[in-house]
């Protein structure tokens, strides 16, 4: 499974990327707001840190506007990939960048009807969010498996990359359930390093270490 860092940081990414475990970087307004900065200059930033996918949301919500802002996106370096919310004019747009070779992410799905819709338009990625359906009392992981069973049932190309993930129990649940990606925040990066008795063991092995004659 994939790793993909759900993140506009720029600091946060280039940690995530020191780990040699990193394959994408997804962004959206939200994470970008929080920079300061222009949306365009953080993302040819983020391109610059990490040569795999990068999504970049688009702000509209027409298929005119949808199409003119991912046409833009896709000329600002070949690993971006444009990340359409997954509404009517949405899928319209998706099949339009199919057709002329743009890669798009379908985001805010929340059911495996809809994750199919995503497949038959002919998007590149579709994000599911598993945490806003835990949230709402939904088994998020449930649908990941569903969406996983459907796609193999005919063959569908488009990449199951989980998104809203919220601990470590969440990449573990997805990479069971065959999911291709898990974007993942940066706070559980650092989570999933982590274990009690490694820290555990590790202070015992230093502590013993010191028992050692020296050379």
């Amino acid at each position: 499974m994939k790793f993909f860092i759900d993140s506009a940081d720029i600091k946060e990414i280039k940690e995530a990327a020191k780990l040699g475990i990193l394959d994408g970087v997804t962004t959206n307004p939200s994470l970008v707001s929080k920079t300061g900065r222009k949306y365009l200059d953080v993302v040819k930033e983020i391109c610059e840190i990490c040569p795999g996918p990068i999504s970049a949301e688009v702000l509209s919500v027409d298929y005119d506007g949808i199409m003119k802002e991912a046409r833009v996106w896709a000329k600002v370096a070949n690993n971006v990939v444009v990340k359409i919310p997954l509404i009517e004019e949405g899928l319209k747009a998706v099949v339009t960048c199919s057709k002329e070779g743009i890669k798009t992410n379908v985001t805010l799905c929340f059911s495996s009807v809809q994750a199919l819709l995503v497949a038959k338009a002919g998007g590149t990625f579709v994000s599911p969010f598993v945490g806003r359906l835990d949230d709402i009392g939904h088994e998020g992981m449930d649908g990941i498996r569903e969406i996983k069973q459907i796609y193999s049932n005919y063959d569908y190309k488009t990449e199951i990359l989980v998104a809203s993930t919220r601990s470590p129990i969440h990449i573990r649940d997805a990479a069971l359930a065959g999911a291709d990606i898990a974007t993942i925040p940066f706070k559980i990066f650092q989570q999933l390093v982590k274990h009690p008795l490694t820290d555990r063991g590790l202070a015992q092995f230093l502590e013993d270490a010191k028992k050692i004659p020296a050379p």
